[in-house]
């Protein structure tokens, strides 16, 4: 079974993470870092694709409190449409709303010191597990109910 690539875009970094080969568990990648007004790095992330074995891409939508799409999400809409068009896979969306205070917290509870808490790096990695665990088990769920 393949993989599946997580990403949280960001305007500043892109959390990444990447699923198990049975698509059960969701761990960190580097946290890719964008270029202030230059285009998404897709080459690099394409290429995380590829060497993971990423048969999938599921990205964060970043909706509102009510659920709604703004001008954000249309953004992050086209960034994941290229890139799953660029990495030739299917790109999946999952709502992603509070994921970064999730993983705030996650990172708060986990005892690291104060320094590598606050490293923006780890936030932006752990949404990315977040957004992905979601993902997968959503998806073990639908298999579970179909199987029944």
């Amino acid at each position: 079974m393949p993989r599946i690539l997580g990403i949280d875009y960001g305007e500043r970094r892109i959390g990444v993470a990447i699923s198990d080969p049975l698509a059960m568990i969701a761990q960190p990648l580097p946290t890719v870092v964008r270029r202030r007004g230059k285009r998404p790095p897709f080459p690099e992330l394409e290429r995380i694709a590829a060497e993971r074995e990423a048969g999938a891409i599921v990205v964060g939508l970043p909706l509102d409190e009510h659920g709604d799409e703004s001008e954000w999400t249309a953004e992050v809409r086209a960034f994941g449409d290229k890139l799953g068009e660029r990495a030739a896979r299917p790109v999946h969306y999952v709502d992603e709303r509070m994921t970064s205070a999730r993983a705030e917290r996650v990172i708060r509870e986990s005892g690291l010191s104060r320094t590598k808490r606050e490293e923006k790096e780890r936030v932006d990695a752990t949404a990315a597990v977040l957004i992905l665990q979601t993902y997968l088990d959503a998806t073990a769920r639908a298999d579970a109910a179909n199987d029944s």
